[in-house]
Formats: structure tokens, sequence, C-alpha cells
């Protein structure tokens, strides 16, 4: 990233990313709402024993159908089973009216890739909660699954056929709770069930990224949360999993709940899952290195949190006693006769110079680490990412102190 690009990042108001959304296609959302307008016609069949039990139990089935089979199978090959029961996986995710099992992973691995950025599909941060929590589904840019990110399962014409018909698996869930129970059945038992399911999954994207804690560093704004664990069957521990994403177990200590995991452990022991994979004990203590990619992302979310262009003002206010910035940007700016190789030397030269003077206005490795530790519950590589956000820092404050340079020769 250039100088000019993280100064601006730096300066930028934390709320400018948000977009006018204006790719949603409502009208696909009208069978979305009208599920919902659906549901209320619990009010007109009442409830019967039947269709609460049908409800509460479809609720925890298809939970565990979309953690179990969608999250962890699908989208990230955390264990393996036949090719029957991924069937049976498949089936039963599709069971919850969420689209096909293959755009669903599709969505997903893109999601991961770019996770609380620009091109991620659904981030609080970036596009609002109500946008990353549902409006992101009838959304053409941020809907569109690219079906090149999960060839391993593609080949398989079963798949590609639920994949298809998106819908019939949860068609035919309603019928049958009609027959079992009459309007009940279906009202209470699917509708409103399903409504509820869509906003337990759908939290993950949004209330996952703004409410909790966390504990390792990855770059984004995956939190734990206890509660949301309990009611998503343990996908509540999304900084967890954000962290070592492969891992069947999203609950990395015994006292994180984590339903669909010890589920998958009962189906392991009769033989219908296998080699559930598990972080090793270098990711759960956070000892194991971290990637450049998690360093620089971080470092620089860190460095944005110390406003580049108020910290050059406070420079510029004391800048009368410190001698040097004259010259230091009489040498930084560009004539008609500089040659590349000459313009990166000379702006390497000003750098080294300017991060070699003892500028109390600017923070402390010592405070950069302080505002590491208030985020991260656990950090060994806390050195690292400090050291280089206040690289980031400095570069980001000397673009700042004078008129930006132009990076293009005449």
């Amino acid at each position: 990233m250039s100088l000019e690009a993280q100064a601006a990042v730096q300066a930028e108001p934390s709320g400018s990313h948000d977009e006018p959304h204006n790719d949603i296609v409502y009208p696909d959302a009208i069978p979305f709402a009208l599920v919902h307008l659906i549901a209320l016609g619990v009010f007109w069949t009442g409830f019967t024993t039947t269709s609460i039990v049908l409800c509460i139990s479809l609720y925890a089935v298809r939970m565990w159908a979309l953690t179990a089979g969608f999250h962890r199978y699908f989208s990230h090959r955390s264990y393996r089973t036949s090719r029957a029961f991924q069937f049976v996986l498949a089936f039963m995710g599709q069971m919850c009216a969420q689209r096909g099992v293959l755009w669903w992973a599709a969505i997903h691995r893109h999601h991961h890739l770019h996770s609380d950025t620009p091109l991620d599909v659904h981030s609080p941060r970036l596009t609002g909660f109500f946008f990353s929590h549902v409006g992101w589904i009838f959304s053409r840019q941020k809907a569109t699954a690219d079906y090149s990110t999960i060839q391993d399962f593609m080949k398989y014409p079963e798949l590609r056929f639920l994949n298809r018909h998106a819908y019939f698996p949860a068609v035919l869930l309603a019928v049958g709770c009609y027959l079992l129970d009459g309007w009940p059945g279906l009202f209470v038992g699917f509708f409103l069930s399903t409504v509820i399911l869509y906003h337990g999954t759908f939290s993950i994207n949004s209330v996952a990224h703004v409410v909790g804690n966390q504990r390792y560093v990855t770059a984004d704004d995956s939190k734990n949360n206890w509660w949301l664990a309990l009611i998503t069957l343990g996908e509540g521990w999304h900084n967890n999993h954000h962290h070592y994403q492969s891992s069947a177990r999203q609950g990395f200590f015994w006292w994180e709940v984590d339903i669909s995991y010890y589920v998958l452990r009962a189906l392991s022991s009769v033989g219908l899952v296998w080699d559930l994979r598990a972080p090793p004990a270098a990711a759960i203590t956070g000892e194991s290195s971290l990637g450049r990619k998690v360093v620089e992302q971080a470092a620089l979310e860190i460095a944005g949190s110390f406003p580049a262009d108020k910290l050059a003002s406070d420079l510029r206010a004391v800048w009368g006693q410190r001698p040097g910035l004259d010259e230091m940007r009489s040498r930084w700016q560009l004539t008609k006769d500089d040659a590349a190789a000459e313009l990166q030397r000379r702006r390497e030269e000003v750098l080294a110079h300017f991060r070699e003077m003892h500028l109390p206005e600017l923070p402390s490795l010592d405070e950069i680490r302080e505002r590491i530790a208030e985020r991260y519950m656990d950090c060994p590589c806390l050195d690292e990412i400090a050291e280089r956000a206040r690289e980031i820092i400095l570069e980001s404050v000397f673009v700042c102190l004078g008129p930006e340079p132009s990076l293009e020769l005449d």
C-alpha cells in the first residue's frame, strides 16, 4: 500500500465506507418478507403442543445442519464423511430455505478471503449492520457466488441438482409439518421456526462482528460471544473460528459450549463422520506465527486508531522548534527531471531521516502495544504488529505534514 493510500486510510472517517446499496433487487426480497408476514399466522392458528415441539426441534436440527453441514463441512472441510451422508447434510441444510448448498459455501469462502474488507459480502464495519444482517442477500454484487471456489463439491451431480432446486427440501418439510399437525404445524412448526432460524444464522454475519471480545489477532472484527454461541449451537465463538478456520470445533476451551461439535463427536463414534480437524496447541494458545497479511492488516487497523491528520497538526504546532522540515520537504518535492530511481532513493532517504527524529508528539511503541492489548486478549505477536503500526503511522504523518507529493513525472 502506498504512503498516500495509507494516509487516506488513517484519516478517513469510520463511516465513509458506507455505500448506498443501490444494487439491491427489491422484488427478490418479496418472498423473504412474505415468509415473515406468513409467520404472523400463528396468531390465527394458535399453538399446539405438537407445533411447539416442531418449532423448537426444527430450529435446533436445521441450525445444526447449517453449522455442522453448510459451514464446517461444505465451507471449510473440517471433517470427512461419506458421499451418502454428504448428500444428507446438504438436503438438511437446504430445508432451512437459505438457498443452495454450493451457493452458500461459495459465498462463505469468499467472506473469509476478504473478511471486513471492501470485498467482503457482509461487513457491518463497511456496509452497516442491517445490510450485513440481511440486505446483502438481495444485492446483485454481493450475492453472486463464484463457483470456481467450490470446485471440490461441484463435481457431485446430486449436489448440483440440489443447488439448482434450492427450495425443494424446504417445501417438502413444510408439507410434512402440515400433514403432521395441520395449520399450526405449518405456521408454527415451519414458518415461525424458519424466521427465527434466519435471524439466528444471520446474526453471525452481523452481531458476531460487532458484539463480543477478541482473543486472537485476525485482522477483522470477528468476536467471541457466549450467548450467541448458545443460540447458534457453537457459532458464536466466531473469533476462534476466524483464527483457525478449518477446525471442526469452534469452542476451543472446555467452558466454550459448542453443541454442533458435540453432535459431530457422537456421529464420529458411530462412523458417520471421521477425521475431525482440531486446532494445534500453538493455535489455541495464540503462539503460532501470524501470516504477513494478518500482521499488515492488524497494523493498519491499529495505526488507524491514531489519526494521522491530528498527529501532523500537533507536529506543525511545535515544528518551529525542530530543524530540518523545510529541507526534508524540499528534498521530497519532484521536478520534471526526476527519474523514478532517483525519486525512490530520495523518498527512502527522507523517510529514514524522519523515522530517526525524536518526536514525542507521536505515539511510542509502548502506547501502541497498549492499544493492541485493549483489543486482543491474547497476542504473542504484539511487538511485530506494534512495530509495523508505528512505521505506518510515521509514514502517514509525514505525508500529511505537507502538500501531498505527486507520484507522476512530466
